[in-house]
């Protein structure tokens, strides 16, 4: 079976991870650090905060922010659970902005329009989180003008764009954003086996989530509202978490870190190859965009009506023939605990619309030219 995505694990990788498991530090050490340094450098940044996971990057983002109870994230109803549910941990209300049926991401227009309407019955939200869905950046330029107009916070989730360009910069750089947030799933562009990260501009900002990703605890006197006992003290200042990155994953991480590059020029390749050889198909091609380099983390197709078979009949087709293609994803606002909430089908169209026809093909830097012919036949065969 040809997955959808998967890991590049190699020899240096592995040596050091090896070499942290020698090392005296398996939990948070000195490679924590150098992992956070190594990936603020790469994208232009001046703080990052390694924690377990993106969600726990999310998670303690809203609340360094000071999302709370009686306030209002939005979010894109085209992505994982976790950039929704960030908000409901945090005791605040979630809601969505549907997508663009081109770029698949948060739709500016309507996002303008839902804002405007907000105003008026004095519901703005306190943050925005726009999804970078499948490694392409979200217009951000255009939404930092929309969040200084009517006062919100950003949060880029860029769990899909490790490695992305926008506009002259990195995504991550943090110029249209007040936090960004990054996934080292091993689907994504680089892995910790799990992890994520959080970036910032604000040194603020920054100690805070520090503080957060360790049950609110801080071993800096200046920060302490007594004098320590000694050496050995610390403060639990607030209500934290842990959600701390191990060494063994950081480790991992500086490894990876290293072929980014390399990585995400592979994914072009193998995405032009598809563009080229798929264009003749009943298919709708994903669209890239000269604002930014996507990071193609995903390579989605939308099954035309035209072609006469379902989506299903399409992934059954190809699953059968070992091509392990998925489907990103359910629309939030379509899940039964959110249908609780008060949404329901219909709420978000476009949305609705991308995920009934969509279907992610195998996208991973170490896919084979072979590889490739293969799925591209398989395709053909699927949808003849």
């Amino acid at each position: 079976m040809i997955p959808y995505g998967r890991q590049d694990i190699s020899q240096e990788d592995i040596d050091a991870v090896v070499s942290a498991l020698k090392s005296d530090w398996l939990t948070q050490g000195p490679a924590v650090p150098e992992f956070e340094a190594a990936f603020a450098t790469y994208c232009g940044v001046a703080e990052a905060v390694a924690v377990n996971s993106a969600t726990s990057a999310l998670h303690i983002a809203c609340m360094a922010l000071g999302l709370g109870p009686g306030d209002w994230l939005w979010t894109s109803p085209l992505t994982f659970v976790a950039s929704a549910n960030a908000g409901l941990y945090c005791g605040a209300s979630v809601d969505f902005v549907d997508i663009d049926p081109v770029s698949y991401n948060l739709s500016v227009s309507a996002l303008a329009q839902k804002l405007s309407d907000a105003e008026k019955i004095g519901r703005l939200p306190k943050v925005l989180v726009p999804v970078h869905f499948t490694g392409q950046s979200c217009e951000m330029r255009e939404i930092r003008q929309l969040a200084d107009q009517y006062g919100f916070k950003i949060i880029e989730d860029a769990s899909h764009a490790v490695g992305a360009n926008y506009l002259d910069g990195k995504v991550g750089n943090c110029e249209y954003a007040d936090i960004c947030v990054f996934s080292f799933h091993p689907v994504k562009i680089i892995t910790s086996a799990e992890g994520g990260m959080a970036l910032t501009r604000s040194q603020v900002l920054a100690e805070l989530m520090r503080k957060l990703r360790s049950h609110g605890i801080t071993r800096d006197p200046e920060q302490m509202t007594q004098d320590a006992d000694g050496p050995w003290y610390y403060q639990q200042l607030s209500l934290g978490y842990n959600y701390r990155m191990t060494d063994i994953q950081a480790a991992l991480g500086c490894s990876q870190l290293r072929r980014i590059d390399g990585f995400v020029a592979r994914r072009h390749e193998i995405a032009d190859f598809y563009d080229h050889q798929l264009r003749e198909l009943p298919i709708i091609l994903p669209t890239r965009f000269d604002y930014g380099r996507s990071a193609l983390h995903l390579y989605p197709v939308q099954i035309r009506e035209e072609s006469g078979k379902t989506r299903r009949q399409v992934f059954d087709g190809l699953r059968e023939r070992g091509i392990g293609v998925n489907v990103h994803y359910i629309p939030v606002h379509t899940q039964p605990y959110y249908q609780h909430l008060g949404f329901k089908d219909g709420d978000f169209s476009e949305a609705e619309k991308f995920y009934a026809r969509a279907i992610s093909l195998p996208m991973y830097p170490t896919l084979t030219d072979k590889d490739l012919t293969k799925v591209v036949a398989e395709v053909k065969a699927s949808l003849s």
